[in-house]
C-alpha cells in the first residue's frame, strides 16, 4: 500500500538520521510509532506524518525534525514537502502507475494480503426459531453475516458458516398448537386464536401457517392425536421455507445445527456434569447456579431450574464448547443488541470449562426501522409482520443485501423502501452499480469507435490492448486521474482494516466513494479520443475502476454488478 510505502520510507530516513546525528538529542527510534493520516487541506498531498512527538526525544523543534528527516528520504519522483511539524508525501507517477498496473496482474485478487495467518473460523449468524418466516431483523443479520464471511475468506482465512436452528424449546409445542387451530379452521371450525393477550402469547397467529395447514391436510386426514406430529411437520415446513429464501438471497450455510441434536446427543449433561465435577456448579432454591462471577461476569446464573429444565444459557454452554471441540481457532457470533448481557455469561462458561475465552467474539447488531412513505412499520411474529421475502419481494435481491449491509452493525438502520427502489444516484445501491455498467459502456464504445470515424479499436485490439497492459500505458492521465488512482489504491487498506474489525460497512462506503471519483473523473475526461496514448491510458484505468468495482460487489457484497443499466 502507498500509505506503508510512505512510512517505511520515512522510517528509514529517520534511523539514517538518527545514526548521523541530525535529529538532536535523540539516540533510537522505534518503529510504528508514527502513524500516517490524510491531509484536511488535499493540496498539501496524498498523506502526511506527523513528528511532533519526536520532539520530545530530540529536543528540537518539530519542523527541524520534519526537515531532517526529509533529507534522508529516498523520494524517486516522489514529492516530500514540511508544513510545521508535518511531513507531507504526494505519490509520483511510477507509484501511481504500479498500482494500476497491480490491478491488471492480480484482477480478482487485488486488495488480497499476504501472508496472513489462516484461522479456522466457525461464523454463526441468524439462527432463529423454526417458528415462522424470517423479519427484516433476520435479514440484516443474513446480509452481514455472509459479506463478512465473504471478505474473511477473501482476507484468507477458512470460514464455516453455521446456522443454529433453536428446536428445543416449547417454542415448537406453540407452533404445533398454532397449526393444530389453522388446520380446524381449513375443516369448517369456528375457531380462533385467544384475544387474551396473556394467552395470546401462547400461539403463532400470522397468517404464513394457513397455507401450511392446506398442506398438511393434502396428505393426513384431520388432526392427529399428539401435537408432536404437527409441531414436527411445522418445523419441518418452516425450516424449508427459511433456506430457500436464504438460497435466494445468497446466503449459503455450511451446516444447519439443531439444539435438540445438541441434547439428544448428551453433551448439555457432559457439560453440566463437568462444572459440576470442578466445583463450579452450586444450589440455591432448589435450582443450579453456575459461578459465572468468578469469570467476570456481574452475577452468578441458573443453568437448571427448580423444576429440572434446563435454561437457554444450558445449551448455549454446551453449543460453544462442541464449536472449539470441533476444532475451530476462533468463533465469531452476530447477535441482537438485545444479547449484550449475554456475552460474559457465555465466556465465563467458556474459560471455567477450561478453553480460552478470547476465542468468542460477539458481534451485537442493532435493529431495522422499515420506512414505507415516511412512516416506520411496527413488525412481530405474533401480529401483521412485514418478513424479510415480502422486502425482497418489493425491493430485490440486490438492494436488500446492499442496504442491510451499508450501515455500522451498532447504528439502527433505516430502510427506506421508496428509496431503495429508486433509480436514481440517490439510491447508493444504484449509483455504485451503474458507475460499473458505465465503465462497461464505456469499454463498448472503444470497440465501436471505428466505425463512429473517431479513433479506431477493435475488439481485439482491446483486449490485446487489456492483456498487454504495462505501468508506462496509464502515465499520460495520471495528472487527470491522480484521485480516482488514489481510490482504487485504498481498496487494499479497506479489505485489510474490514477484515480485521469485521466490519462490512466500510466495503459499501468504499464502493460508493469509489463511484463517485469514477463519474467525477469520466465527466470531466474525454476516454474516447483522437490521441491514441491518451485514450489507451483512459481505457485501462476505466477497465481498472470496472475490476475492483466488480470485486467488491458479486467476490465481497455478493451484489449484481451489471454490464448494462
Amino acid at each position: 500500500m502507498i500509505k506503508d510505502y510512505f512510512i517505511n520510507n520515512i522510517e528509514n530516513a529517520i534511523e539514517k538520521a538518527v545514526k548521523d546525528g541530525k535529529l538532536g538529542a535523540m539516540t533510537e527510534y522505534t518503529n510504528g510509532t508514527l502513524s500516517v493520516e490524510r491531509p484536511k487541506n488535499a493540496d498539501f498531498g496524498d498523506y502526511a506524518v506527523n513528528v511532533s512527538s519526536l520532539a520530545r526525544f530530540a529536543k528540537i523543534a518539530p519542523p527541524q525534525i520534519a526537515n531532517a528527516i526529509v533529507e534522508y528520504v529516498e523520494k524517486d519522483d516522489n514529492e516530500y514537502s514540511v508544513i510545521g511539524g508535518f511531513i507531507n508525501f504526494k505519490a509520483g507517477k511510477k507509484l501511481l502507475s504500479n498500482l494500476v498496473e497491480e490491478i491488471f496482474k492480480k484482477t480478482n485478487n487485488f486488495g488480497k494480503p499476504e501472508n496472513v495467518k489462516c484461522e479456522k473460523i466457525l461464523l454463526e449468524y441468524i439462527s432463529a426459531n423454526p417458528t415462522g418466516p424470517f423479519h427484516i431483523g433476520h435479514g440484516r443479520w443474513a446480509s452481514m453475516g455472509s459479506v463478512l464471511a465473504n471478505l474473511l475468506k477473501f482476507y484468507g482465512h477458512d470460514v464455516y458458516q453455521e446456522f443454529y436452528i433453536n428446536d428445543a424449546g416449547s417454542q415448537i409445542n406453540k407452533l404445533g398448537n398454532s397449526l393444530a387451530i389453522r388446520i380446524r379452521q381449513e375443516l369448517g371450525e369456528n375457531v380462533d386464536f385467544p384475544t387474551d393477550e396473556v394467552e395470546r402469547k401462547n400461539f403463532y397467529p400470522g397468517d404464513y401457517l394457513i397455507p401450511v395447514a392446506k398442506k398438511y391436510l393434502e396428505t393426513h386426514d384431520g388432526l392427529p392425536q399428539d401435537v408432536k406430529e404437527l409441531s414436527d411437520f411445522a418445523k419441518k415446513e418452516m425450516e424449508n421455507l427459511q433456506k430457500a429464501l436464504l438460497d435466494n438471497f445468497r446466503v449459503h450455510f455450511d451446516n444447519f445445527y439443531s439444539e435438540l441434536t445438541l441434547h439428544k446427543s448428551g453433551k448439555v449433561d457432559e457439560c453440566v456434569n463437568k462444572l459440576k465435577a470442578s466445583g463450579k456448579i452450586y444450589q440455591k432454591d432448589g435450582a443450579d447456579w453456575f459461578k459465572s462471577s468468578d469469570y467476570g461476569d456481574d452475577q452468578d446464573r441458573v443453568i437448571k431450574k427448580a423444576d429440572g429444565s434446563n435454561t437457554y444459557l444450558t445449551a448455549d454452554i454446551a453449543y460453544h464448547i462442541d464449536k472449539l471441540e470441533r476444532g475451530f481457532d476462533r468463533m465469531i457470533n452476530i447477535w441482537g443488541a438485545d444479547h449484550h448481557g449475554y456475552v460474559a455469561r457465555v465466556k465465563a462458561s467458556i474459560e471455567a470449562l477450561g478453553y480460552d475465552p478470547n476465542k468468542l467474539e460477539v458481534l451485537l447488531g442493532q435493529l431495522v426501522n422499515l420506512v414505507i412513505d415516511g412512516n416506520e412499520v411496527r413488525m412481530g411474529k405474533r401480529k401483521n409482520m412485514v418478513t424479510l421475502d415480502d422486502l425482497i419481494d418489493e425491493v430485490g435481491v440486490d438492494a436488500t443485501r446492499f442496504w442491510m449491509a451499508m450501515r455500522n452493525i451498532d447504528t439502527t438502520l433505516d430502510f427506506d423502501i421508496e428509496l431503495a427502489k429508486k433509480s436514481t444516484d440517490e439510491n447508493p445501491v444504484f449509483y455504485v452499480q451503474y458507475a460499473h455498467a458505465r465503465a462497461c459502456s464505456i469499454l463498448r464504445n472503444v470497440v465501436t469507435a471505428r466505425e463512429d470515424g473517431n479513433a479506431p479499436m477493435t475488439e481485439t485490439e482491446l483486449k490485446e490492448l487489456i492483456d498487454g497492459f504495462n505501468a508506462g500505458m496509464v502515465l499520460p492521465t495520471i495528472d487527470t486521474a491522480r484521485k480516482l488512482i488514489l481510490k482504487l489504491e485504498e481498496y487494499k487498506s479497506v479489505i485489510k482494516t474490514s477484515a480485521e474489525t469485521r466490519q462490512v460497512y466500510t466495503i459499501c462506503r468504499y464502493v460508493q466513494e469509489l463511484a463517485s471519483e469514477f463519474h467525477s473523473f469520466y465527466n470531466a475526461n474525454r476516454v474516447i479520443s483522437d490521441d491514441k496514448e491518451m485514450m489507451k491510458a483512459r481505457i485501462a484505468l476505466v477497465w481498472s475502476v470496472k475490476t475492483v468495482l466488480h470485486n467488491a460487489l458479486e467476490d465481497i457484497l455478493a451484489v449484481s454488478a451489471p454490464e448494462r443499466m
